[in-house]
């Protein structure tokens, strides 16, 4: 059976990007058709300054929302990533076979230093290195395919490259992964700011929905969203991107085509009033599941407990395998 792995890290308050681009995906069709794998990545959230209190509210509130999203852990493991030492044990080895050459190349890096030095911090090391811990988290599960969106594909790439140099060198040890990304919606923009992606670590809220916003701060969000110059509705992601971007929202919502969308609309109101219903109405059985599992967090323990098990026991045989390829002596 095919290995899906993904994660979602612990940053911000999860989004409707987060929703349409991979959860849903995640709960309606990954975890019914492979053995699948989803993870809260608590660790990639150490890589910037951060508060400690927070890192573990966001990551039970993610943990919570993954399962109010659909995913059943009678299909899946939901697990968090520092709780399967297993991550961290094959990130150093890739280490030893990555180069600083490919972290310094990569985009994400480029542009988070960026914003770490225009604030006057200064970047962490882990910061550099952790496409290599999202590789050793894809790789200790012999992944066969990594559903992400559009901006996350050059670490699979990076995931890929390591496993084929490791391969190479010191035997065959890991399956070589895919990235796969949905047709629709794999990059949902900032509704204020269409040329940037609706991000879950940025906190400036006019431009976000996220999942536990109330209906009506949705519906005023989506309202509110900025479009173009001009009358005619028309799905144009370069020139008209405001558009484009609420068209392929009310599209991944209720499963049809942007471009044909575009053909039903003769003012821009109509297609904002359309999108904000839709997705308060996408969103709503992911609150009220929500609120339901907040009111059982004992139930959410055992889950995330069981997860975890299932996990080491998925990623320690890779894991150890790879130790000893290395030349490591065995405990």
């Amino acid at each position: 059976m095919t290995r899906v792995f993904s994660g979602i890290k612990p940053t911000g308050h999860l989004t409707l990007g987060n929703y349409l681009g991979a959860m849903r995906r995640w709960a309606e069709v990954d975890q019914h058709r492979a053995d699948a794998l989803f993870c809260v990545v608590d660790l990639h959230a150490l890589t910037v300054d951060h508060d400690p209190a927070r890192v573990r509210r966001l990551s039970r509130q993610a943990a919570t929302l993954l399962l109010a999203a659909g995913l059943d852990p009678e299909r899946c493991t939901v697990f968090v990533q520092s709780h399967v030492d297993e991550h961290a044990r094959l990130s150093y080895l890739l280490e030893c076979v990555a180069t600083d050459g490919e972290m310094r190349r990569m985009i994400q890096y480029k542009e988070k230093a960026a914003r770490e030095q225009a604030r006057g911090g200064s970047v962490r090391l882990s910061l550099l290195t952790y496409p290599v811990l999202m590789a050793a988290d894809i790789l200790a599960y012999g992944t066969d395919e990594v559903p992400v969106g559009d901006d996350q594909t050059q670490h699979v790439e990076l995931a890929r490259d390591l496993a084929v140099r490791f391969n190479h060198r010191y035997g065959h040890t890991f399956t070589v992964p895919k990235a796969t990304s949905p047709a629709v919606a794999a990059r949902v923009m900032n509704l204020q700011d269409p040329a940037s992606k609706m991000g879950k670590s940025d906190d400036s809220g006019p431009g976000i929905v996220y999942l536990l916003d109330e209906p009506e701060v949705t519906r005023k969000k989506v309202m509110r969203a900025v479009t173009d110059s001009g009358q005619d509705v028309v799905y144009d992601p370069q020139e008209r991107p405001g558009v484009a971007n609420l068209l392929e929202i009310l599209a991944a919502c209720e499963g049809g085509d942007p471009a044909e969308l575009a053909g039903s609309y003769h003012s821009y109101g109509a297609l904002k009033k359309d999108a904000a219903e839709a997705v308060v109405d996408v969103l709503r059985p992911v609150r009220e599941r929500h609120r339901e599992l907040c009111a059982d967090p004992g139930y959410v323990e055992e889950v995330l407990r069981a997860g975890a098990r299932r996990a080491r026991e998925r990623a320690r045989p890779t894991v150890d395998a790879a130790y000893r390829a290395i030349g490591l002596l065995p405990a």
